[in-house]
């Protein structure tokens, strides 16, 4: 019988606690939207007493009127849970340290104490009539009687949910199943999980109490959080998905989430990042490649496709490529390759890979070119004709950039972090924004200060598509941009051939 699980996403708490992130409240906002875009039952909007900002913050959050129930964090103080009530929260979320090591040397109370507390605010958070979440802070590492007996009496004072959180990450899948099967036994209330990432468990203790009997989730975009990070939402509810429970997440989301999530708080996805990352559905090999052309299923989940998470499949080419994708990704841009050419393509491509070179869709292009005896001058979409670019001790870095855009001149402009991000962001205003660049690298080929820049860029357009291109020279701007030109030449180029 398919089971419903709620998705509890603190994001915007746990997960701004992340070393080095810091939202200011518009970016809370824009997180707070999409997470109710993507279906989240509950968000923990942050701590309310933390700061005056983080007050304004999740007040602000709370009366956005969102479908998702609306989670306020607070310490065992009632000035804490003051601050969440008047934030307007759905929910309170109080906690307490509980194991021997937390008792010691954090809160300094006795076990009966710790006890009296912990029923004294769930009362008091209940008279206020809003939604009331205990946690045991450290419960992995609280003795079982201890932790039994301090949740039944949250129980009995009326409290709506216990979270179990595994705060130090030192949970393994078996021992957390077989601690939430107890406390499952035990309790009538919903329990809650609640999972760091130390040791890469997170998403596998999380499911692992979900198979044990756990209502809810706690989970971060991305799995962004303190130390190693909290389970990942992505991860989970597509596991989740897969083993047939059944939660509200529209995963069709999932991966405009995670890039949001990304882009407002500065913490770089690993290309390898399940679910969600670059090469999540890409495929270099040979062999699994056209596995992958002939049926996705043979070297994918299968269960999970794509298109279901908002992803792109790729097929990346390098020196493990093999013919029928080098073949596949030239016909799809319109090439005609016959057996020997395509030997000859295929041996370069190689040859450039054991050089250690990252082969790119505009490197693939030109070789077949060659070999094919097609290299002529192709009409461009894009020609620069001048690029001024101003930065300076007390300059903010700008660029100007004048430009020829389809047979038409245009001229832009962009304010940046630097020359090159400014010069960037200008030409993905001439061409209206209808580009993004998704990967960016550059790496000094030569030495001395005139040293010549080797630039790497991946674009995707509006539907999806990417194309990969690079470009050298001294001059560094110069070099980025003619990166970023080459990639949307080829990429308009690359769509007419496919036309044809």
């Amino acid at each position: 019988m398919e089971r419903e699980i709620s998705v509890f996403d603190t994001t915007l708490r746990d997960g701004e606690q992340t070393p080095g992130v810091s939202l200011p409240v518009g970016y809370k906002i824009q997180i707070a939207k999409q997470l109710d875009k993507l279906g989240v039952d509950i968000i923990e909007a942050g701590f309310p007493s933390a700061s005056k900002g983080e007050f304004e913050a999740v007040k602000e959050i709370a009366d956005l009127g969102l479908n998702a129930k609306i989670c306020g964090l607070a310490r065992m103080v009632k000035g804490d849970i003051d601050a969440a009530i008047k934030a307007d929260v759905d929910m309170v979320h109080i906690f307490i340290p509980t194991s021997k090591i937390q008792v010691e040397h954090t809160i300094k109370k006795s076990r009966e104490e710790i006890i009296d507390i912990s029923v004294e605010c769930v009362e008091y958070v209940k008279s206020h009539g809003v939604e009331c979440m205990f946690s045991a802070m450290d419960a992995t590492r609280t003795e079982m009687d201890y932790l039994k007996r301090i949740y039944k009496a949250v129980e009995e004072a009326g409290v709506d949910i216990v979270n179990v959180p595994d705060t130090v990450g030192i949970a393994t899948p078996f021992k957390f199943y077989d601690m939430i099967k107890e406390l499952r036994e035990h309790l009538k209330v919903p329990i809650d999980v609640h999972c760091h990432n130390d040791f890469g468990l997170a998403t596998a203790n999380t499911y692992a109490a979900v198979l044990a009997g756990a209502d809810e989730v706690q989970v971060t975009v991305n799995g962004i959080g303190e130390r190693a990070g909290n389970a990942a939402l992505e991860e989970v509810v597509a596991l989740l998905y897969a083993e047939g429970f059944k939660t509200n997440i529209r995963m069709e989301y999932l991966v405009e989430t995670s890039r949001l999530v990304e882009r407002l708080t500065g913490v770089r996805l690993p290309p390898n990042k399940p679910i969600v990352g670059e090469n999540a559905f890409s495929h270099e090999s040979g062999i699994h490649a056209h596995g992958v052309l002939k049926d996705a299923r043979t070297f994918e989940p299968g269960i999970i496709t794509p298109e279901m998470v908002g992803h792109k499949r790729r097929i990346v080419i390098g020196k493990h490529a093999g013919r029928h994708q080098i073949k596949k990704i030239l016909e799809d841009a319109g090439y005609v390759v016959d057996e020997e050419s395509l030997t000859k393509i295929v041996e370069k491509v190689k040859e450039l890979g054991d050089k250690g070179k990252k082969v790119t869709d505009l490197d693939l292009f030109t070789i077949a070119e060659v070999i094919l005896g097609e290299v002529r001058k192709e009409e461009r979409a894009v020609n620069i004709d001048e690029v001024t670019v101003i930065t300076g001790n007390k300059i903010t870095p700008t660029a100007v950039i004048n430009a020829e855009v389809m047979g038409k001149k245009k001229v832009t402009s962009a304010i940046g972090v630097g020359p090159v991000d400014a010069s960037l962001k200008a030409v993905t205003e001439l061409l209206g924004k209808k580009i993004r660049i998704t990967e960016f690298r550059m790496d000094a080929i030569t030495g001395g200060s005139d040293a010549l820049a080797d630039v790497y860029v991946t674009i995707e357009d509006e539907s999806g598509e990417t194309f990969t291109a690079r470009a050298a020279g001294t001059d560094i701007v110069m070099a980025s941009i003619d990166a970023v030109i080459n990639a949307v030449n080829y990429l308009m180029l690359k769509k007419k051939k496919g036309r044809r």
